[in-house]
């Protein structure tokens, strides 16, 4: 079977490719952007990406194309497909029929959290010798490859995100899991989400779908997920908090021992059951693991032997990845996509650098932050940092500006990347700390900035 994937750069659809590959298809792809590490994934399973979206490419037609979500109508090969009648399909629906089927499927789900927690619970699960399948949003250093057919378990990360132009019904509807966590819930997405209660009623599509046989793992405190549960459950729940003192009774609880979360115990009715010291940081990571100790153990592994895989789990490439070293100044290169998330990965980085200077450097390039949505939390955000440079692209219309006056952290606005490479080199010194933070490719900055500290080095 030959099929095409429209999009095929993307995280999640470059992990189809990667599927269809071990399933014996032959596989090609278009795309507009190739950037690392997908396009290296791509190459090194032989496929050539090429470039654009001509109508070429599908001559001559494969049986089927896989269509990306970043796809709309108007798009050349999108009018193609439709006009010369070709069998046509999401990424979600080609999952669920040619992998998910007659498997036990973990979901991962939440506003924050899903690449890394369902890098961690697929850990645990190798680590228990079940050999899983896992589809994932991103490049988690212990397999080093997004995805993985496996076997009779399957572990994915479940977007909210829509399925395609045709189906816009959030891709985690497809999947039909037996094991459900539900991170954390918070308005985001607003390209396709008008509210809260927009994006609470595709969760809720989602809970329809597990069966009264499974379960379904829930981060306490959450008022929103608590809507979520309101609107109608019919699958047993658990529920795993990192709050301190009792969490409310949760079934699963999390302390830290070291304040920058490098280590915690384990909890369960408040009695201590096992400890975790491992690479990680932040209060957030901790969570993470949690949620994924708990879903393990619904398949059967006993959370003492979770704790010790999770000591030797590596984190997903592009959360906070150290990306190079200038003398002792630290170049780390994360995934940002919300203030909160943005909040949590500076306040770990305050808690383990201590009195240290931390150097945010900003790129709002989610659909969400350059709409401005988020324009009256993401000064607080950038908090935890000494100074932060946002880059203003040529995409975000609104003030920006205005976050200068953030009281607390000193923050600069800039629109040429050039010029943010040379302000940068002239304000940091020492041991400083340079986190820089993008959901896309950010024209290379990462390197770029990396040459020109060498370069002023004696």
């Amino acid at each position: 079977m030959h099929i095409h994937i429209l999009g095929i750069c993307g995280t999640f659809m470059a992990g189809i490719a990667r599927l269809a590959r071990e399933l014996g298809m032959t596989v090609t792809g278009s795309d507009a952007h190739a950037y690392p590490p997908m396009s290296e994934q791509l190459a090194a399973l032989g496929i050539d990406v090429m470039s654009g979206y001509e109508p070429a490419h599908l001559d001559p037609a494969p049986d089927c194309v896989v269509i990306g979500n970043a796809m709309i109508r108007g798009n050349s090969a999108v009018e193609y497909v439709l006009d010369k009648g070709l069998r046509f399909t999401s990424g979600p629906a080609w999952l669920a029929e040619h992998v998910l089927r007659d498997r036990w499927v973990l979901a991962v789900s939440g506003t924050h959290g899903k690449t890394t927690a369902t890098s961690m619970l697929t850990w645990i699960l190798e680590c228990a010798g079940y050999e899983p399948g896992f589809l994932i949003g991103g490049v988690p250093e212990n397999f080093s490859q997004s995805a993985r057919l496996g076997k009779n378990y399957f572990v994915v990360e479940a977007d909210e995100y829509d399925s395609a132009f045709f189906d816009k019904r959030s891709k985690f509807v497809h999947y039909l899991p037996k094991t459900l966590i539900i991170n954390n819930l918070e308005f985001d997405h607003a390209d396709i989400f008008d509210d809260m209660a927009a994006i609470r009623r595709q969760f809720h599509h989602l809970v329809r779908t597990v069966p009264a046989s499974g379960r379904i793992l829930r981060s306490h405190p959450d008022a929103e997920i608590d809507r979520l549960m309101a609107m109608g459950c019919w699958t047993p729940v658990q529920t795993f908090t990192t709050a301190d003192g009792d969490g409310g009774g949760a079934d699963w609880q999390a302390s830290m021992t070291r304040a920058d979360g490098g280590a915690f115990d384990l909890a369960r009715a408040g009695n201590v059951i096992a400890s975790v010291a491992w690479p990680l940081i932040g209060r957030h990571n901790v969570g993470n693991a949690l949620a994924a100790i708990a879903a393990a153990q619904h398949t059967g592994v006993d959370p003492t032997a979770a704790c010790a895989a999770l000591e030797s789990f590596r984190n997903v490439r592009r959360r906070m990845e150290v990306c190079g070293r200038v003398g002792s100044m630290t170049v780390y290169d994360d995934f940002a996509h919300h203030p909160t998330a943005i909040r949590a990965t500076l306040d770990a980085m305050r808690s383990h650098v201590g009195d240290k200077r931390i150097i945010a450097v900003l790129d709002p390039a989610s659909n969400t932050m350059r709409s401005g949505v988020h324009k009256n939390t993401l000064g607080d955000a950038l908090t935890p940092a000494d100074a932060a440079w946002i880059y203003r692209s040529a995409a975000i219309d609104w003030d920006i500006g205005a976050l200068q006056k953030t009281p607390g952290v000193v923050v600069r606005v800039i629109e040429d990347l050039d010029a943010l490479v040379s302000a940068i080199c002239e304000q940091v010194c020492g041991d400083d700390h340079i986190v820089i933070m993008s959901n896309s490719g950010f024209s290379g900055f990462h390197q770029r900035l990396l040459d020109a500290l060498r370069a002023r080095e004696p």
